[in-house]
């Protein structure tokens, strides 16, 4: 799908071309604790006996009303009370606040909404896009009446790494992960992606609201390393272990034979006490993925892992395998360089932020006191000492 930043249209499969306009729009406060962010929209289709191209829609009798929630059920606060509490971590949890503010937030910028044939290929018949920039808002949209499954894609335009891919076929349509300049490093993602499916059908002359929720499908790691008085020269970060596709249909998650590697952003002020490194990309793999320390391939040489369904989402046992890692790489005065591999055996889920605490050691390695962490540090890196602990 081609992005574009003004985008208010709605296209029909025969080409033709159907405006939409907004109604209104207002803004609501985030909530405290676990968020449910609500983001409403609402779109009537006025069906009946009426085509989607009728001049003159007077007689159009029948409503039916989509009902939009914009659904964003993360632990950003509890995780931040929880292992951001002493004085010198204020500073650090209220930048980490403000640089997840566009990923975990019930501002919808842009929705892109697709209504598919339910026989034979699954192909789109139906699409509208549209800017929203506002947490309530309403237009009018007309299509033709029959049985619709109809996906929804929320805050896709203004991020450059993933894309609205193979979205002419439901059961093709993904949110993908696009790298770029031929590597498999990549930057975190720039947005909070939300997606949902409904299955519609459509009854002659009873007006129907279909209530669709939206959720999100990224998630944040955070590093926080205190360094000590260590004379270090630069630290760069990254974390791989995650999926590289979000399939819309069946809400699974596709990863990679071989990982991306996600570069983490600085994000600590020049003063701070701490340092901290946060990335944000789809989930890890969940432990039934791992068998005996091996990735279960399902098919193609993938692996894939379902959106986990659950009143705690973000409660789980960690695995005996590591389930995904970061990377530090820590370049002293000296200009050696020590790489350290911290394994982490929780999954890291949608909607989700972990925060993990760290220490720089006077050889450069970054250590960690939390028991479900596996560390391996290789010092003079590029041909050093391989250290487990």
């Amino acid at each position: 799908m081609k992005k574009r930043n003004d985008i208010r249209k709605t296209t029909r499969r025969d080409g033709k071309q159907l405006s939409a306009w907004a109604c209104r729009s207002s803004f609501s406060p985030l909530s405290l604790f676990t968020l449910s962010l609500l983001s409403l929209f609402t779109l009537t289709l006025f069906l009946s006996s009426c085509s989607a191209i009728d001049e003159d829609l007077s007689d159009c009798g029948t409503d039916y009303t989509l009902d939009y929630e914009l659904q964003l059920v993360t632990n950003l606060n509890t995780e931040l009370q929880t292992q951001l509490t002493a004085k010198t971590d204020i500073s650090v949890a209220s930048v980490l606040r403000t640089h997840l503010g566009n990923i975990f937030t019930d501002y919808a910028h842009d929705v892109d909404l697709s209504f598919y044939d339910t026989q034979g290929d699954s192909t789109r018949l139906e699409h509208d896009e549209h800017i929203m920039d506002a947490s309530q808002h309403s237009y009018t949209l007309y299509i033709p009446r029959q049985k619709y499954m109809h996906l929804a894609v929320a805050n896709i335009v203004n991020n450059p790494l993933v894309d609205l891919a193979h979205e002419k076929n439901c059961h093709t349509a993904m949110l993908k992960q696009e790298f770029t300049n031929g590597t498999d490093t990549i930057s975190s993602h720039t947005t909070g992606l939300f997606t949902a499916r409904e299955s519609m059908e459509m009854i002659e002359g009873i007006n129907q609201t279909f209530n669709v929720h939206l959720y999100i499908a990224n998630c944040a790691a955070a590093l926080t390393i205190d360094p000590r008085g260590e004379d270090v020269s630069s630290i760069k970060v990254y974390t791989t272990g995650f999926a590289t596709q979000f399939n819309i249909c069946d809400s699974t998650y596709t990863f990679a034979e071989k990982d991306p590697i996600v570069e983490a952003t600085p994000i600590h002020n020049d003063n701070d006490t701490l340092l901290c490194y946060c990335s944000v990309n789809f989930p890890s793999r969940e432990p039934n993925n791992i068998n005996n320390g091996t990735r279960v391939p399902l098919y193609n040489n993938k692996s894939t892992r379902t959106v986990i369904e659950t009143e705690e989402p973000f409660v789980s046992q960690p695995d005996e395998n590591s389930l995904w890692e970061y990377h530090v790489y820590v370049t002293k005065a000296d200009g050696k360089t020590t790489e350290t591999k911290l394994s982490i055996r929780k999954p890291l889920r949608a909607g989700q932020l972990m925060i993990l605490k760290c220490w720089l050691a006077n050889n450069g390695a970054v250590v960690t006191q939390n028991p479900e962490v596996g560390t391996s540090v290789t010092l003079d890196w590029k041909g050093g000492l391989s250290i487990d602990y």
